[in-house]
């Protein structure tokens, strides 16, 4: 047969038409699976979202837990060096109270009096700062 025969050219335009068609339904199919993969990466796009959302929100709340910590720390510190000082002045009144004794008991009043007013003078200050507070 000639290349360019007639009997050739049906044959290769019925060969073309069936060609045609089964590339149709497989475009057909290829159009539904990528709609298909649309719609599950769209789903999948709306899931990821979400996550993210939960995630800003935890960040979000743990960032308002560590500043009330932070706080609480600091009023910790403050209380602490409250304590200390109250405990240093204790311990500095309590030095004069031994120190009156001692003088009392040596005859020195002298300096038992200028002890005992300095003692009053810490403890007078120690109400006025107190009434402050208040």
């Amino acid at each position: 047969m000639a290349p360019f025969s007639l009997r050739s050219r049906l044959q290769a335009s019925a060969l073309s038409k069936r060609r045609l068609k089964s590339k149709a339904k497989h475009g057909r199919k290829g159009m539904k699976n990528m709609a298909e993969s649309f719609k599950r990466l769209k789903s999948e796009m709306e899931e990821i979202s979400e996550e993210q959302k939960n995630i800003r929100e935890g960040q979000r709340q743990v960032k308002e837990k560590f500043g009330i910590i932070e706080s609480e720390c600091e009023e910790l510190k403050r209380e602490t060096r409250l304590i200390i000082q109250q405990s240093a002045r204790t311990q500095v009144k309590l030095a004069l109270m031994f120190r009156i004794l001692k003088a009392r008991e040596a005859g020195e009043l002298n300096t038992a009096a200028t002890l005992t007013e300095m003692l009053r003078e810490i403890v007078g200050r120690e109400r006025e700062e107190s009434k402050a507070d208040i």
